[in-house]
């Protein structure tokens, strides 16, 4: 005899399927809270309340030895922050069988109209918020939020201004599935009056939706150099995936630009390098050489973003697409696709005599790889690493948050 685990809703009984209500009605143990319970006050059965897990587990047990039918009732998914995962580790799985509800993620995107295969699903729920605080240092797009009575919507809005570069949107999904349901929300504009507010106050069956909203970009308010990360177009999957600013900055000295050059960036990703030398040097054309075409659009939507004419977007894989390129005056490598000799060995024959190569390295095996060919091709070169912290909020205190290292390799032909 299995144990069923039975995913439901605040609409009790009614939003069961016919299977699961059977199954419920026929446990001859059914265990759930004082909540999850009332929704059978005829079953005929033995009840368990359920407040401490690991109290209940040698009743389980014995249960099961006398192969009786049970029903453990939980909230939505079992299997989605839920009593599933505990389950799983005192019980083997050939002794469980899931049934779950709709969760409650699933159903507060549902009422607030948003599609969310791209949102992070992070649980403070009895836990600290460093996984929300990273979230929010990344800028992640969409994060739906299971809290708990220390950390109810009010708290998250005050972590929020306290720990975030971006604006977001906040949607508090309140009893959803019940008569009672409600969403409320707030715009990031609102935030600062909403943590001031003592009322309205909310159930204690809520999820956070954080929605970020794109500050609009005003180029002339920009400083010249040194844009913040958050101002770029990035990819929604890997937020993180780009030049960071205080690496760009570093690259575009190591550089020694001057005014009126052919800059290539390859493997330019969203084009933030690109983009600074563009500001920095009007005068001069940078291609932007990318192989997805999702950094193409986002090159092309951050150079319509900062009103930038001087960036050429290329859609191809180095090195073979450069060869219709003009000579360059220097080149940035940030990204090779495993293709860095072939790639150096093009860019030889087309850099003038005074250019500038720099290459972003983020693996000892690829430094390598550069050290060998400027070495075997009698270089002039030097290597910076850099290892780079920013601080980041932690409540009401402040941690550092390391950068991923990274080794600039920067050479000239002798």
């Amino acid at each position: 005899m299995a144990i069923d685990v039975v995913g439901i809703g605040l609409d009790g009984i009614r939003g069961l399927t016919e299977k699961t209500r059977e199954l419920v009605t026929k446990a001859e143990l059914i265990v759930g809270s004082q909540r999850h319970l009332s929704y059978f006050p005829e079953h005929k059965g033995n009840k368990l309340l359920l407040t401490d897990f690991r109290a209940i587990i040698p009743q389980l047990r014995e249960a099961l030895r006398q192969n009786q039918a049970i029903a453990i009732i939980v909230s939505g998914d079992p299997l989605f922050f839920g009593l599933g995962r505990l389950l799983l580790t005192e019980f083997s799985s050939e002794l469980l069988e899931f049934h779950p509800h709709l969760s409650s993620v699933q159903l507060a995107f549902s009422k607030i109209k948003i599609p969310w295969q791209d949102a992070q699903l992070i649980s403070v729920h009895g836990r600290n918020l460093d996984e929300l605080t990273l979230a929010l240092q990344r800028g992640v797009s969409k994060i739906a939020l299971l809290t708990d009575q220390r950390h109810h919507p009010r708290a998250i809005a005050r972590h929020l201004k306290v720990g975030s570069p971006n604006r977001y949107d906040l949607w508090i999904c309140e009893n959803l599935g019940d008569t009672q349901e409600r969403m409320t929300q707030i715009d990031a504009d609102q935030v600062w009056s909403f943590i001031e507010q003592t009322f309205p106050e909310f159930s204690t069956l809520n999820v956070v939706i954080l929605i970020r909203q794109d500050t609009p970009v005003v180029p002339e308010k920009l400083p010249l150099l040194g844009i913040p990360d958050e101002v770029f177009c990035r990819f929604s999957d890997r937020p993180g995936l780009m030049t960071k600013k205080e690496i760009r900055l570093l690259i575009l000295g190591e550089l020694a630009l001057q005014p009126g050059q052919i800059v290539w960036d390859i493997g330019a990703g969203t084009g933030s390098v690109s983009v600074e030398i563009a500001r920095l040097s009007p005068t001069s054309q940078i291609y932007a050489i990318e192989k997805t075409a999702m950094g193409i659009s986002l090159i092309e939507q951050n150079c319509q973003r900062l009103q930038l004419t001087n960036i050429i977007p290329v859609y191809g894989q180095a090195p073979d697409i450069l060869v219709d390129l003009p000579q360059s005056d220097r080149i940035f490598i940030g990204g090779s696709g495993g293709n860095l000799i072939s790639i150096l060995d093009f860019c030889q024959t087309r850099l003038r005599k005074d250019g500038v190569i720099a290459i972003a390295l983020a693996t000892i095996e690829h430094v390598h790889l550069g050290l060998t060919w400027f070495k075997e091709h009698h270089w002039n070169y030097n290597l910076l690493q850099l290892q780079i912290s920013r601080s980041v909020a932690v409540g009401e205190l402040t941690r550092f948050q390391p950068l991923n290292p990274v080794t600039v390799l920067v050479a000239s032909p002798k």
